[in-house]
């Protein structure tokens, strides 16, 4: 068994002309605003980033697969973790291209299944906040949802992220691999 880690992932990263408004929300929501840059996870927990390397070329023949596609936040939805214990987040759309991409990808590492494993399956999100009430939740999503303008980006590539131990425990971009076979 190779081991993984949760100091590295396979995210799609939005282009930054667009993270103004959610990190205006993750800013004032998101307890983990610092460590992580606005994302879809792909694969979390991965491999160490030493082991970056020696997987490039099958995570570039698995992103040949996925042609760029275009996605839209539109939609504020949230994962209840207990009864006091939320996650908001923007629902990317179209949900399928990325459950395809991450299904592309997935083999690859094949014991990093992690984000597989829920009874939903695989489910692309852009966290954006926590709640810590079912009524902080209900209000934080309409307040969010009612001031929210949709927004459309390309999904042009992926990228492999890493963070090291406190205090240098901010993710960074590490390598970037295109979509499509045009590369």
């Amino acid at each position: 068994m190779h081991p993984k880690t949760h100091k590295t992932a396979v995210v799609l990263i939005p282009p930054e002309e667009v993270w103004a408004p959610i990190q205006r929300i993750r800013r004032e929501h998101d307890k983990q605003f610092r460590r992580w840059m606005p994302h879809i996870t792909l694969v979390y927990p991965f491999r160490p980033a030493g082991q970056f390397d020696s997987l490039l070329s099958e995570l570039a023949r698995a992103c040949k697969t996925t042609e760029p596609f275009e996605l839209e936040l539109a939609e504020f939805r949230w994962f209840a973790h207990s009864k006091t214990r939320f996650t908001i987040w923007l629902a990317p759309e179209p949900a399928e291209a990325i459950r395809k991409l991450q299904a592309c990808i997935q083999p690859v590492v094949p014991d990093c299944d992690d984000v597989t494993r829920f009874a939903g399956g695989f489910t692309p999100h852009l966290s954006v906040g926590q709640a810590e009430s079912r009524r902080d939740l209900k209000e934080l999503v309409g307040s969010l949802q009612s001031a929210w303008q949709p927004m459309g980006f390309p999904a042009m590539e992926i990228g492999l992220i890493s963070r090291g131990n406190p205090p240098d425990d901010i993710f960074s971009l590490v390598h970037t691999m295109k979509l499509g076979r045009t590369n």
